[in-house]
This record gives structure tokens, C-alpha cells and sequence, in this order.
């Protein structure tokens, strides 16, 4: 490599090294008598808004076509750290000493920078943004101090991932037509090459617990718990960063799989036919033979067999084999999946149909409210009112683990929640999110209290159903 291809490569690290450099002067002060050194936490924050802003902003612009590695990242800034050390500046290696003795733990510190750059990442990767950001993170992490391994740690990734964004392979049991186009969001505002297997979720997991160590995937992006759960022996520990983001009841107890959407089942039953007060008060009530060849089931759903997964931990083994046996005296129609069991519903084919809530409000946005078809949600509860999620975890053979992250991150973050709720019309698990007039406020839905750990048993669910013929 000719001498001016190695400057170009290292240009941009130059401006991470006089980031670097600032960044420690402004968090350790810069006086030669430790007396006037400035109180933990006092950092300029315009000089330090500029340096994050120019070193981002630079590098972006002169960032060769072919990235530096992280050896040669740490290298720059090691030296750069060394040199602000060393320079004439002795009271910056006692003052970082001294306040470090009531900090924050490096993993604390680590894990804080790391959430507010990728939170930029996600967004872009705007100078405007990743400046206020990492200037907060970095001004909650000296209370009372940072030291120098930190900075440079938090410094070198950051601009690794921005250099040098990479790969990310996805198995999606959640269909392309619902989350093709976020997953490309992502990947065209953070540069990762996102690669995408679609596929049902408990075939995807069957692949996954096939393939084994020797799996591509990193993500594993899940219709249901069921899926995650029977791969939950295959997935790594997720930080607290990320699950701390949904509530309790929305990821694995285990941390190893994190809720992106909520989602109800529901019955969806055709307004010219039938009102509410004619339906059953629970879904045991479709048993009964007034409803023979009226309704419609789609047995090798995923999310169906997390609602009996739910009867079985709900009710027993034994009342959802009878359940499953009575459904089937009344000779349901079979589909392949929910979404033309809406339209079956609106046609009327049938009556009524057992499927998730988000479905109809797709329809109704293409036809109209004159669509004939509404939601019903038990108004007993039970488990056809049951509230699931869609979930992700990464394998703990992931190649690209960060980027992995990155993604759960990004699909939690505002416009990824956004999206759910906007676009699928499901329930975000976040906070201070828009949602749709016309969806149920979960509050109002007689949800029944049980734990998604309890609808993790998709073996156990799949073997009933074949027991009893409804599978073959």
C-alpha cells in the first residue's frame, strides 16, 4: 500500500485522535496544580459537541472505500490517549485517578456510550445527532470521572461501526409483505448488508436447532414465543439495555429473547351475520354444534399454536383435547393462515374465524369501513383473548453480534415501534408511541394474566395436534 493510500486510510482517525485528546482534557480538566482542577462532571460541552461533531462528520467524508480495522483504530487512539497523558499534563493522569475512585463501573460507563451511539447509528449516523448524545452519555459518566481505557474504548467502536458498519444475517418467521420494509430501513440507515431467510416461525426453527452450531444466523426475528422458546437453549443473554426496554412481561424470564410487537389474538366474525352479544363468551363456547361448518381455523399457524400452547398451560391437557375434538365435529374450513381467513369472514364463506387482531385493520385501511368483517375479543378472556408478542434473540454462535444488537435496538427505537404500530398495526412495547384510533387499547382487552414462558412449549402443542388429526 503506497504511502499516500495508508494517509487516506488514517485520515479519518486523525480526527478521532484530536477527538480523543478533547475529549480527555474537557472530562479531566487541564491546570497544572491538582487545586484548581475543575469538580467532577464540569466538561465544556461546546467544545466537546464540536469535537464529536467534526470527528463524525470528517471521517464520514473521508472514510476510504476500504475501512481501517480495529487494530488500526486502537492503535491511533491508544497513541492519542498516551500522548495526552504524557504531554506536559501529568495532573490529567492524577485527576483521572483520583475521580475514578467513586465511579461508575467501565462496563456501566461502556454499556451507557455504547446505547447512545447506537441510538445515532440507528438514526443515521447525523453529526447534529451523535454530537448531544454522546455529549450526555459522556457528561453522566463523569460523575465523578472517566478514564482513559473508556474513552478509548467507547471512541474506537464507535467509529468502527460508523467506518465499517458490516454484515447481518436474519431468519424471519415474521412474512416479508409485514416487516421487509423495516428491516430495510435499517439496513440502508446504519450501511450493515442485512441478509433475510424468510420462512414460517416454527420451520425457521426447526433449521436452527438442524443446523446448530454451524447455523449463519445471528438474529432469530420470531412470529411467536413458541419459536423462541424452542431455540432459547441456542440463544445468548441479552444485555439489560435491551430488555430494559419492553416491560417484564414482554421477554424471556431468562433474558435470552426481547418482545419488538404485541399482538392479541382475536375472533374475527362477519358483521352481517352476527353481532358480539351472539358470540361465545369464551372461545370453549365454538364447541358447542350450532356453530357446525361456520367457522375457520388455520392449524399450522404459529400464533394459533401459541393460543392452544395457552390452553394447555391455561386449561389442561385434557379440556384442550376436547377442545380441539369439538372444534373439529363442527367441521371447521381450513386455511393456511390469517389473512384469508379475513376475507373469508368478509365474504361469507364463514361466520367467524380465529386469528390475530392486527389483520382486519389492513383490510379496512385497502376497503374501507365497509368491509364486513370486525374483531371480537372474548369478553370472558381466556385464551382466545391471550396477548402474545413477536420476539427476537441472537444466537450465541452469532458472527455479528453487535450488529445484532444494533437491529434489536433499532426495532425498539421510536421508528421501529412506530412502524409496528402505524404500518401492522400492532401493539408497540414501548412508551409514548402513536397508535391507531381504531386499535383496542390493550387495557381494555380481558387479557388473561399468563406468563409468555408459559407459551413457550411448541413440541408439546404440535404432538397434540397430531395426536388428534389436526395435523397430520
Amino acid at each position: 500500500m503506497s504511502n499516500m493510500s495508508s494517509f487516506r486510510r488514517l485520515q479519518p482517525l486523525c480526527f478521532l485522535a484530536a477527538f480523543t485528546a478533547v475529549l480527555l482534557l474537557t472530562a479531566c480538566g487541564s491546570s497544572s496544580q491538582p487545586e484548581e482542577q475543575p469538580a467532577p462532571g464540569a466538561i465544556d460541552m461546546n467544545s466537546l459537541r464540536s469535537a464529536v461533531q467534526d470527528a463524525v462528520t470528517e471521517s464520514r467524508k473521508s472514510a476510504p472505500q476500504e475501512a481501517p480495522t480495529s487494530e488500526e483504530i486502537n492503535a491511533v487512539v491508544e497513541q492519542a490517549v498516551a500522548d495526552a497523558m504524557t504531554s506536559g499534563l501529568p495532573v490529567v493522569q492524577s485527576a483521572v485517578v483520583e475521580a475514578m475512585a467513586d465511579s461508575p463501573s467501565s462496563e456501566e460507563i461502556t454499556a451507557m456510550v455504547e446505547k447512545a451511539v447506537a441510538d445515532a447509528m440507528a438514526n443515521g449516523l447525523k453529526a447534529e445527532d451523535i454530537g448531544p448524545l454522546v455529549e450526555q452519555a459522556i457528561a453522566e459518566s463523569v460523575k465523578p470521572g472517566v478514564t482513559a481505557e473508556e474513552v478509548q474504548s467507547l471512541v474506537a467502536k464507535a467509529v468502527e461501526r460508523a467506518l465499517a458498519p458490516g454484515r447481518l444475517v436474519v431468519y424471519s418467521g415474521r412474512s416479508k409483505s409485514l416487516v421487509d420494509p423495516i428491516i430495510k430501513e435499517f439496513a440502508e440507515t446504519t450501511g450493515i448488508d442485512v441478509s433475510v431467510k424468510y420462512a414460517n416461525t416454527p420451520q425457521l426453527a426447526a433449521t436452527i436447532m438442524e443446523e446448530g452450531g454451524n447455523s449463519p444466523a445471528d438474529v432469530f426475528f420470531a412470529q411467536d414465543p413458541g419459536g423462541l422458546g424452542a431455540v432459547e437453549g441456542m440463544l445468548a443473554p441479552l444485555p439489560g439495555s435491551i430488555l430494559d426496554q419492553v416491560p417484564d412481561w414482554a421477554h424471556s424470564p431468562d433474558g435470552k429473547w426481547v418482545g419488538l410487537s404485541g399482538r392479541a389474538r382475536t375472533v374475527v366474525y362477519n358483521t352481517d351475520k352476527l353481532d358480539e352479544t351472539q358470540l361465545p363468551a369464551d372461545m370453549f363456547g365454538f364447541t358447542d354444534p350450532k356453530w357446525k361448518g361456520r367457522i375457520g381455523w388455520a392449524p399450522t399457524n404459529a400464533s394459533f399454536q401459541t393460543m392452544v400452547t395457552a390452553m394447555r398451560a391455561m386449561w389442561g391437557e385434557e379440556r384442550t383435547r376436547f377442545w380441539l375434538l369439538g372444534i373439529q365435529a363442527n367441521e371447521p374450513r381450513v386455511y393456511p393462515k390469517n389473512t384469508p381467513q379475513v376475507a373469508a369472514v368478509a365474504a361469507g364463506e364463514i361466520d367467524a374465524g380465529f386469528v390475530n387482531h392486527y389483520y382486519l385493520f389492513r383490510f379496512l385501511a385497502e376497503e374501507g369501513e365497509d368491509f364486513a368483517a370486525r374483531n371480537y375479543h372474548p369478553r370472558a378472556g381466556g385464551p382466545g383473548a391471550v396477548m402474545m408478542v413477536s420476539g427476537a434473540g441472537i444466537l450465541a454462535t452469532a458472527e455479528n453480534a453487535d450488529n445484532a444488537e444494533r437491529f434489536l435496538n433499532f426495532m425498539l427505537s421510536t421508528i421501529g415501534q412506530q412502524y409496528f404500530a402505524s404500518q401492522t398495526f400492532e401493539y408497540p412495547l414501548v412508551e409514548d408511541v402513536m397508535t391507531p384510533r381504531a386499535l383496542v387499547p390493550i387495557s381494555e382487552i380481558n387479557s388473561p394474566q399468563i406468563a409468555l414462558s408459559d407459551l413457550v412449549d411448541l413440541v408439546g402443542t404440535q404432538r397434540l395436534l397430531q395426536e388428534t388429526g389436526v395435523l397430520p
